[in-house]
């Protein structure tokens, strides 16, 4: 996690204008004051603890959370020493409402992909892949291209989760293949992310502002393709061909399983249609959407007991005795148990984060990197930059860093950064949320090193994902 010492190299070997943060003239420029140099190391020290997670059992959102505080609380103590407590307080007020919009989109996506979790869809689709008797090849390529494809609908730790409990199943103590998988199920679902605004947070953050419409999404598809595709194709080649011992299982859906997938594609088109239609925020149609999931649940509540009669009457008609006990395990939908089981420690991370990039550009950094890499440098070799210090450092930060600063690029450079910070993370397993994810589930055998290995291969796919963007789309960086 080494964004704060990519400001302190700007810092020490550059020199630095005296930028203000904010395109107002009112903000105080702080880059090189005690308090400035205060919230850096602060900044950090926090972000040192988010890479040590795993090592400390300290939850991620711990220490952002109190480095934003101790940030906001210097930076107040100087504007109010100046007397403009009115432009930290506007500014802190900017980066509140862009968190709000984020959470609540989100907040209502977590919702949808628990309900679904809980209605065992995810399940049923585990327990298919597991019982048709595929070897390992075809499992390394049908748990790779599922996770591509159900990633830019479903977020891609959930989906990334849900195809490594696939390979954990079936692959039992080859270590290899367990690794090879992984690996290329992390690929697959950071690369099917990255061409839709659902796919990912950051795809989620350039759509929201505004840099990209929805349908301007679509030419990262290929690119998309190209970055996973290439180093699949490659690790495919050591995989084995030999089958799995299989475990078959019965899962049963539970009631309204396909109805909450009918409503969930529902609220993704109002999200869309508030904003491609409406120019409103497309929160305001996912908050929408949450209400079809509440009404929905209270219909499924409502008809349960009529629901479970049916049901017994015809499993004693035909003799099924499982079927009753499944009945006697039935219980009521309620959204707000889904909305209890969101990723909440994701969400307050992510208020972190927000928080401590916007106090850094209030202190006027993020000007000074934006001067540096976009103006110095050319913006196709910085969005590159940027792709690569996604592997080290989460891709959150590092994009929001990228829309605080709003350099002036083409729609074909905000979607070049959109797909490296998207599928740079796949570099390495620290990466992404999937890769981090995917160490703690596969019990030491995915590791970092493991990973490592395979990093040539995977920046073969990323390099040539970039070149394929730039020549099929050089049209949109005109």
């Amino acid at each position: 996690m080494q964004l704060p010492w990519f400001l302190f190299l700007i810092l020490l070997f550059l020199p630095l204008p005296s930028l203000a943060a904010n395109a107002t003239h009112e903000a105080i420029p702080l880059t090189q004051s005690t308090i400035g140099y205060a919230a850096l190391i602060i900044f950090a020290i926090a972000y040192a603890l988010v890479m040590l997670e795993e090592y400390l059992q300290l939850k991620k959102s711990k220490p952002v959370l109190l480095a934003a505080g101790v940030i906001w609380a210097m930076i107040g103590y100087v504007y109010s020493q100046h007397g403009q407590v009115e432009v930290a307080k506007a500014a802190l007020e900017h980066n509140l409402l862009e968190y709000a919009e984020l959470l609540l989109f989100l907040l209502v996506a977590m919702t949808y992909i628990n309900a679904m979790e809980e209605r065992r869809l995810f399940d049923a689709l585990q327990a298919w892949m597991v019982s048709k008797g595929f070897n390992f090849k075809a499992l390394f390529w049908l748990t790779g291209l599922l996770a591509f494809f159900i990633s830019p609908i479903a977020d891609n730790l959930t989906t990334a989760l849900l195809m490594c409990a696939v390979i954990m199943k079936v692959a039992g103590d080859n270590q290899k293949f367990i690794n090879l998988s992984c690996i290329n199920i992390v690929i697959a679902a950071n690369a099917g992310g990255a061409f839709s605004p659902f796919g990912d947070i950051t795809t989620l953050m350039v759509w929201q502002a505004g840099h990209v419409t929805f349908t301007e999404f679509l030419p990262l598809f290929l690119p998309s393709v190209v970055n996973y595709l290439v180093p699949a194709f490659i690790m495919s080649l050591f995989v084995p061909r030999m089958k799995p011992n299989v475990v078959h299982q019965h899962v049963e859906l539970k009631r309204g399983a396909r109805r909450i997938v009918a409503l969930f594609i529902l609220t993704i088109a109002s999200a869309v249609a508030f904003h491609a239609v409406l120019h409103f925020p497309p929160v305001i149609g996912m908050m929408m959407g949450l209400a079809y999931l509440q009404f929905f649940g209270f219909f499924l509540r409502k008809t349960l007991k009529a629901s479970l009669h049916k049901k017994a009457t015809k499993a004693i008609e035909n003799g099924n005795e499982a079927a009753l006990k499944r009945l006697g395990s039935v219980v009521a939908f309620d959204v707000f148990k889904r909305v209890a089981h969101a990723e909440w420690d994701t969400l307050l991370f992510f208020y972190g984060v927000v928080m401590c990039v916007g106090g850094l550009s209030l202190l006027g950094y993020l000007s000074v990197i934006s001067e540096v890499m976009y103006t110095q440098w050319d913006p196709v070799w910085a969005n590159v930059m940027v792709g690569i210090l996604s592997a080290i450092v989460d891709n959150i930060p590092v994009m929001f860093a990228v829309l605080t600063m709003e350099p002036a690029m083409s729609t074909g450079n905000w979607l070049l950064v959109t797909l490296t910070a998207g599928v740079g993370g796949s570099l390495l397993s620290i990466g992404s949320a999937a890769g981090v994810a995917l160490m703690g589930a596969a019990h030491g055998k995915y590791t970092f090193f493991g990973h490592v290995k395979w990093m040539p291969v995977i920046a073969i796919g990323y390099m040539m994902s970039i070149f394929v963007h730039m020549t099929l789309n050089a049209h949109l960086f005109n």
